[in-house]
C-alpha cells in the first residue's frame, strides 16, 4: 500500500527539515511504498531550496497561496493509495507510519484516520491542559459520529485519507482557506466511509500559533468554527493571523 506524504510549506525553511527527517527516519527501508511531496506555497525564504535538497522529495509550486489549495496541488501530483497530511512545523512521532500502514490494511471500509498532536515547545503544564481539551473534543467526537451522525473529525496537520475516497469527493474545498478544513474533510469523508479518531496516532507539532493568539483564543475559535463547519458546512472564521509574517515582520 503506497503512502504518499503532503505538506504545505509556506516559508518554512526552518522548520521544514526536522519534518522531512522525521519522515525519512521511518520510511528509508519502505524503499518504492512511499513518496514525499512538498508543496512549496508562494514562500518568499528558501523553503523551495530545502525540500529540494533531500533526495526522493517532490517539490510542487503552488503559486496560490493557502492551505487548501496546498493540499490540493500535494494531492494532484501524488501517486499513493493513501495521502498523509502533514504541517511543516511537524514531526513523527515512533511508529506513526506503521501504525498508519497497519490500520488500512486491517480496514478496508477506514477512508480517513486522525489523532492529536502533541505540542514539543510548550511547558507540561500547559500540555496538561491541552490533553483537557483533547478529552473534551474526544467526548464531541463520539457524539458527532455515534449519536447525531453529522460528521466526525480530523486534526489538521495529522490525518490520512484513503486517495480513491478523497477522489470521490472531489478533493479539498478550496472555498475554505483555513479553519474548518480539516472538519469539512471529515464530514464529507465520513458519508463515504468510517472516519476515526485515535489517541494511538499522535504528531508532535509547534505551538507557536498558540503561543502567539492565547490557547483560551484558540480553543474557543477552533471549537465554533468545528460545529459551525459541520451544521452549516462553512466556517464561522474567514480570516486568518499569518503567525509567520508577523514574526518576520517583528
Amino acid at each position: 500500500m503506497r503512502l504518499s506524504f503532503v505538506i504545505p510549506a509556506y516559508n518554512e525553511e526552518s522548520y521544514l527539515p526536522d519534518c522531512l527527517e522525521s519522515i525519512l527516519a521511518q520510511t528509508r527501508d519502505l524503499e518504492g511504498g512511499v513518496e514525499i511531496i512538498v508543496v512549496n506555497n508562494a514562500s518568499s525564504d528558501r523553503t523551495r531550496e530545502v525540500a529540494a535538497s533531500y533526495p526522493g522529495v517532490t517539490v510542487v509550486d503552488e503559486p496560490r497561496k493557502g492551505l487548501t489549495y496546498a493540499r490540493q496541488a500535494g494531492f494532484g501530483a501524488s501517486s499513493g493509495e493513501l495521502i498523509a497530511n502533514v504541517d511543516s512545523d511537524s514531526r513523527l512521532t515512533p511508529g506513526w507510519v506503521q501504525t498508519v500502514l497497519r490500520e488500512f490494511e486491517a480496514d478496508k471500509k477506514l477512508v480517513a484516520l486522525s489523532g492529536p498532536v502533541v505540542y514539543y515547545d510548550l511547558t507540561p503544564t500547559q500540555r496538561v491542559s491541552v490533553q483537557l481539551f483533547y478529552f473534551l473534543a474526544f467526548m464531541v467526537y463520539v457524539l458527532n459520529r455515534y449519536v447525531l451522525r453529522a460528521g466526525s473529525m480530523v486534526q489538521g496537520g495529522n490525518f490520512v485519507l484513503r486517495s480513491s475516497a478523497l477522489e470521490s469527493i472531489g478533493g479539498f474545498n478550496l472555498a475554505i482557506s483555513f479553519y474548518g478544513e480539516d472538519t469539512d474533510i471529515a464530514r464529507r469523508m465520513n458519508r463515504l466511509g468510517k472516519v476515526e479518531f485515535t489517541f494511538g496516532l499522535k504528531m508532535f507539532s509547534s505551538a507557536r500559533r498558540l503561543k502567539h493568539e492565547g490557547m483560551l483564543t484558540i480553543a474557543a475559535r477552533y471549537t465554533i468554527n468545528y460545529f459551525w463547519t459541520t451544521f452549516r458546512k462553512r466556517p464561522f472564521t474567514e480570516e486568518y493571523i499569518d503567525i509567520r509574517e508577523e514574526q518576520l515582520e517583528g
